[in-house]
């Protein structure tokens, strides 16, 4: 057994904790956070005593959540979160939340006060039954430790669930509450021995043979039958005026079955930029990535621009333009496919929701579909054409811009950036503007945010839990507001030895309420959303360690950001913008869009 020191200690609390965490690792977990507390000393100890597993050490819980969050969603496995009793676990909450809305696997292991000390004014007892509500897939409240077969029995198996039922699709957040008395450290406690040899039974106390799970929860996958498959493919038959759409989603499967499918049906596919549809080496021909610029165009309207079906895949896309464009059209057919039992449909528009794997809905479709012989129509053609001008129109206007410009940050990034990178970016702007101005890359750049609950909290953490999974270089584009939300999270890069860029888009204050009706009533604006704060990162910054830069002209951000990539440890590159001068540069990008459709538009092909 992989922690047997423990079994060797005459106490059952860690007899009970080592089988427990033996089990955690021969379901698959391989990396934990745990955070220091008094209560968990038995969990801390178990964890620490299992070479299966690597313990991350975080201080502070909310950051400890989020990097959680982080190193999960980057390597697509369960992760567990360590936590003492008290408000320690209420800290975890908005990573739980995240996790939740985001489908991210995370097993929360709360310790707690055992029953006598609970409602009775005993320090650092609060109530955790159920403490995240709605949020947790599931939630277990174990016993108190105890060293009988039937016991142990019941550690693994309540390990083995908790890493399945998270990693089951739709992944998610469960929650496992473990009560502990005192003594919490490994000491022989009087009177309760642990049985002899003989009367364990061996599978109880040391798992099932060859390192088998104790457990295992095996999902096969969702998809239509052949019947509606078929009903599907004669409802699309001569329906030209068709688009899919697919949101953030991270299966690696899903892009070339998407971009198969999109050339059988000759629909385009609009690609939300975390739907990791716009980087990569497969087909991206039909991809359009920069549908947000143009479908900001009012005149964009028009009867012959109506879709007569839509087709969506993952999540909402972030792009506001869509949701818009898509709400002209309330009785136009739409299918949302969704892997999940969840309803991730807040247009209210969807005609059909279909519960199915979207990668083995679009091969089942594909394969159904009779062979596309007719030429290009006249409908993806114009797609394709607005969306090649919108390129050469987003492009030439960026590169006649004197300041700096917080889109061009994530513009260039498709072509600063290696291959086999990861680009994190945060919510509220940068998210946006990753939307409007990452165009795509034939590379493998895998993106990233925060996009389940959209919060601007945790994001620093994250990207360095992200980071910590090993995948490749990581840069994170950040406001300011969300780096101030996050200043603790950047102490993980210093514990951990992570190699991690931020770029701090700095324009003191929250720059997307400039966008937004707010902006239009002054009294008041700059106090309650404009909230400037006048801080300078760098000392902060150096602070933990991080190698800072401010950038001063565009020329400087490709010579630091090449430079950092090149660089072991955290860099950090402020980039500071005017909110007002953003707001301009931005109009002046979407009114040469707007101009160049015009003209596209005359020569369009009329249907």
């Amino acid at each position: 057994m992989a922690n047997e020191t423990w079994l060797k200690i005459e106490n059952p609390t860690f007899a009970f904790v080592s089988a427990f965490v033996d089990e955690l690792a021969r379901s698959g977990l391989t990396d934990v956070v745990v955070c220091p507390g008094s209560r968990s000393t038995p969990l801390a100890y178990g964890f620490a005593g299992n070479p299966a597993v690597k313990v991350w050490m975080e201080y502070d819980e909310r950051s400890a959540g989020f990097f959680a969050l982080g190193l999960a969603k980057a390597s697509g496995r369960a992760v567990g979160l360590v936590c003492t009793s008290g408000t320690a676990a209420a800290n975890f909450m908005p990573a739980v939340v995240e996790a939740a809305h985001g489908r991210v696997p995370l097993v929360v292991i709360t310790a707690d006060r055992p029953a006598e000390l609970r409602d009775n004014g005993a320090p650092q007892a609060i109530d955790q039954i159920r403490f995240y509500g709605v949020y947790a897939k599931w939630f277990a409240e174990m016993p108190l430790p105890e060293a009988s077969n039937e016991m142990l029995r019941f550690a693994r198996t309540q390990a083995g669930r908790a890493v399945g039922v998270a990693q089951a699709q739709p992944a998610g957040p469960v929650h496992i509450n473990q009560p502990f008395r005192e003594p919490l450290t490994p000491m022989p406690i009087s009177g309760q021995p642990l049985p002899p040899e003989s009367q364990r039974d061996p599978v109880a106390w040391y798992g099932r043979p060859n390192g088998q799970p104790y457990v295992a929860l095996k999902q096969a996958p969702r998809r239509l039958n052949p019947a509606d498959i078929a009903g599907l493919v004669e409802t699309l038959q001569g329906v030209e005026k068709g688009l899919l759409i697919c949101g953030p989603q991270e299966d690696p499967r899903l892009a070339p079955a998407i971009s198969e499918l999109a050339h059988k049906l000759g629909y385009p596919v609009l690609a939300d930029p975390l739907s990791q549809l716009r980087t990569g080496p497969h087909d991206r021909e039909l991809i359009i990535s920069n549908y947000d610029a143009f479908l900001r165009d009012s005149r964009f309207t028009g009867p012959e621009y109506e879709p007569q079906v839509i087709i969506r895949l993952g999540a909402m896309p972030v792009a506001k333009p869509l949701l818009l464009f898509l709400k002209r059209y309330p009785d136009m057919p739409q299918y949302l496919v969704d892997g999940g039992d969840g309803w991730n449909e807040p247009t209210q528009m969807a005609q059909t929701v279909i519960h199915a794997d979207p990668t083995l809905f679009c091969r089942d479709l594909t394969a159904a579909l009779p062979a596309k012989v007719t030429p290009r129509s006249g409908w993806l053609q114009d797609w394709l054409r607005f969306s090649s001008a919108t390129a050469h129109a987003l492009e030439s206007t960026m590169s006649g811009l004197d300041d700096l410009f917080e889109g061009r940050v994530l513009a260039d990034m498709a072509n600063l950036l290696p291959d086999g990178a990861t680009l994190f970016v945060g919510n509220s702007m940068p998210v946006r503007d990753l939307d409007s101005f990452f165009a795509g890359s034939s590379k493998n750049i895998r993106l990233m945010a925060n996009r389940g609950a959209n919060g601007i909290d945790g994001v620093i953490s994250s990207a360095l839990g992200a980071a910590a999974a090993g995948q490749g270089p990581l840069v994170l584009v950040i406001g300011d507001l969300s780096t101030y939300h996050d200043l603790n999270g950047l102490l993980a890069a210093k514990l951990h030895n992570l190699n991690a860029t931020i770029v701090v888009l700095n324009n003191d204050g929250g720059g997307i309420f400039s966008f937004l009706p707010q902006a239009g009533y002054p009294h008041n604006f700059e106090q309650l959303f404009g909230t400037p704060h006048g801080l300078d990162f760098e000392p902060v910054m150096q602070m933990y360690g991080a190698k800072f830069s401010r950038v001063k002209e565009w020329p400087a951000f490709e010579e630091f950001l090449q430079k950092a990539l090149n660089e072991d440890g955290l860099k950090v590159i402020e980039v500071p913008t005017q909110r007002d001068r953003n707001v301009i540069m931005h109009r002046q990008m979407w009114a040469a869009v707007y101009e160049t459709l015009a003209a596209t538009r005359n020569e369009a092909v009329t249907r």
